[in-house]
């Protein structure tokens, strides 16, 4: 048994532009002149003149140029994270220990307070802005806010 029969493609590689005796001679069935005769070809994503599939697609969305990086969290948000006991968070909050509790994400770089909804608990807040509304209701509770400045 001969190892040529072990294989599956039994088949001889056609090796053009061998002579004109092996029926793929001369211009190597590639036709005469022209850009794809030639060798190292490629038009990429030329569809013949039909509108190509990249502009017959709608555009959709864009990189903004201002990433955002300043996290925003309401009065409210904050009276649910004292209010659960898993997050184990004393009377100080600041962007540090929100991002190792994992409340927050960790690419934002400033907290923003912002005064939507109330605040029971007097707690200590350090945070790089905050609206009126929120420095007028966290006093009220008996907080204290102190604001970073850069």
């Amino acid at each position: 048994m001969q190892l040529n029969n072990l294989i599956k493609n039994n088949k001889k590689k056609i090796r053009v532009g061998r002579g004109i005796g092996s029926g793929k001679g001369k211009t190597s069935s590639r036709g005469h002149k022209g850009q794809k005769s030639r060798s190292g070809v490629a038009i990429k994503s030329f569809e013949g003149g039909q509108m190509p599939l990249y502009r017959r697609l709608p555009k959709r969305g864009f990189k903004s140029l201002q990433k955002n990086e300043t996290a925003i969290l309401n009065l409210s948000k904050l009276q649910n994270i004292l209010d659960k006991s898993k997050n184990n968070i004393k009377n100080q909050i600041d962007l540090k220990i929100l991002k190792e509790k994992k409340l927050i994400n960790k690419n934002f770089k400033k907290l923003k307070i912002l005064g939507s909804g109330d605040i029971k608990k007097n707690v200590e807040i350090t945070a790089h802005f905050a609206s009126k509304q929120a420095l007028s209701k966290i006093e009220k509770a008996g907080g204290k806010i102190s604001l970073i400045k850069k």
